[in-house]
């Protein structure tokens, strides 16, 4: 499973403590730094990953590790009965429920305070669970995923992304670049907690491989898990059914 990487080496909380700790602490800055760190590409990538669970037309979606709700935000444009925003930064949360006013999307889209490890779900009650840059911040995979898997209904549709880190040349170069010296700069200078952007290449660095994860959503209970590299490799797209 790779080194347990942390937001704050020193702090002797664990992982889920520091990564709510750490979204909390960059809330307001959140979707500015996504949007501008990524160059806009981030919102190409949800739209990708929400025509995936499409295919099942979902009405119940769950979307885990929500953070501001862009990626419920996304598949609201499906028509569901409704979207669940599930987080454990109540800072994020926040934000993403002031958006979701904004847009006159607060009847439709719910967003909880949660434990996506320990979801207060009842089994098989979504159409579709999608989770957007947030798997890898689980303190226990197996359980995450697991849960992930529980609340889904049995041809539900399962949609992840994740940074990766690709092996084409010159982008794995160019992308090692700016992801380990470049982003963490840029993240120092327009937000308040330098080590969340020294984090995440460390975690993305320390998350399975793509077949390695693919056996762990089997090991969950998914079944199908495919693979889809977006932008040259610099994300990735994981489906599966149950």
């Amino acid at each position: 499973m790779g080194t347990k990487i942390t937001p704050y080496n020193k702090d002797k909380t664990s992982k889920k403590e520091q990564v709510a700790k750490m979204f909390d602490a960059i809330a307001s800055r959140y979707d500015f730094l996504n949007h501008f760190l990524s160059l806009g590409i981030d919102i190409v990538w949800r739209k990708i990953a929400v025509r995936e669970i499409a295919k099942v037309n979902p009405k119940m979606i769950l979307d885990i590790a929500t953070g501001t709700g862009d990626l419920a935000i996304e598949a609201s444009r499906l028509n569901p009965t409704q979207v669940i925003g599930v987080d454990i930064s109540n800072n994020m949360l926040d934000v993403g429920r002031e958006k979701m006013k904004r847009k006159s999307l607060d009847k439709l889209i719910d967003m909880q305070y949660g434990d996506s490890e320990d979801l207060s779900f009842e089994d098989n009650t979504f159409d579709a669970v999608t989770a957007g840059f947030g798997v890898r911040n689980f303190e226990n995979l197996d359980k995450g995923l697991s849960e992930m898997c529980r609340v889904m209904k049995v041809g539900g549709k399962l949609a992840i992304l994740e940074p990766a880190e690709p092996t084409i040349f010159p982008f794995k170069q160019f992308y090692g670049l700016y992801f380990k010296v470049i982003l963490p700069l840029l993240g120092k200078l327009f937000s308040k907690d330098n080590s969340a952007y020294t984090y995440l290449p460390e975690s993305v660095a320390a998350f399975p491989s793509r077949n390695a994860f693919i056996k762990e959503l089997e090991k969950a209970g998914f079944k199908e898990p495919k693979f889809k590299a977006l932008t040259f490799g610099i994300a990735a797209l994981y489906t599966a059914t149950k």
